[in-house]
C-alpha cells in the first residue's frame, strides 16, 4: 500500500482534515488578536452583531447565535462588566433587554475589524490575490450549500438544543 492519502473519486483526499487545520489555525491567529483587546473570540462575536443590530434583545441574540439564553446571558454579563456593553429596559415591552455598544464598546469593533484583517492576511499569505478570491468563493459556496451563516460562527451553538 502506498504511502500518504491517496485521491478519492478524482477529488485530493484528506481535504476535511486540512480544513480542520486551517479553521484551528485561523481560531489561533484570531484569539491572539482578540486577546489583544482583552475580550475572547465568543465576546468578539456578540460584540459584532449588537454593533450591527443596536437595540437587538438578549433572547434575538441568543436566536441568532443558535445558543442557549443562560450561555448568552453570561457573555452579556462579562461584556456589561467590562464596560464594551448595556443594557435597557425597553420602552415598548419592560420584559425585554435591549443590547447596545458603549462608547468603548464601539472602539473594541472598530479594532475587530482590523484583527480580522490581520488574521484574513495571515491566512491566505502565499496566495496570490487571485487565489485568495478563488478559495473565498469556493468556501463560500461549500458553505452557502451546507446552509451555514456567513456572520454567525456555529461554535455558538448549544449541541443540546
Amino acid at each position: 500500500m502506498p504511502a500518504g492519502p491517496m485521491p478519492t473519486g478524482g477529488r485530493p483526499a484528506r481535504i476535511g482534515f486540512l480544513l480542520s487545520q486551517l479553521g484551528a489555525h485561523a481560531t489561533e491567529l484570531f484569539a491572539d488578536q482578540t486577546r489583544g483587546l482583552g475580550i475572547t473570540p465568543s465576546e468578539a462575536g456578540v460584540v459584532r452583531i449588537i454593533g450591527r443590530s443596536p437595540g437587538i434583545s438578549q433572547r434575538e441574540l441568543s436566536d441568532t447565535l443558535g445558543s442557549v439564553q443562560s450561555r448568552v446571558v453570561a457573555l452579556i454579563d462579562r461584556l456589561e462588566g467590562a464596560g464594551l456593553v448595556t443594557r435597557t429596559r425597553s420602552s415598548a415591552d419592560r420584559r425585554i433587554q435591549e443590547l447596545r455598544l458603549t462608547e468603548s464598546g464601539v472602539s473594541v469593533l472598530r479594532s475587530l475589524r482590523y484583527a480580522a484583517e490581520a488574521q484574513e492576511a495571515a491566512i491566505v499569505d502565499g496566495l496570490t490575490p487571485e487565489q485568495a478570491a478563488e478559495l473565498f468563493g469556493l468556501l463560500s459556496k461549500l458553505s452557502s450549500l451546507r446552509g451555514l451563516d456567513a456572520e454567525v460562527h456555529v461554535g455558538y451553538r448549544d449541541a443540546s438544543r
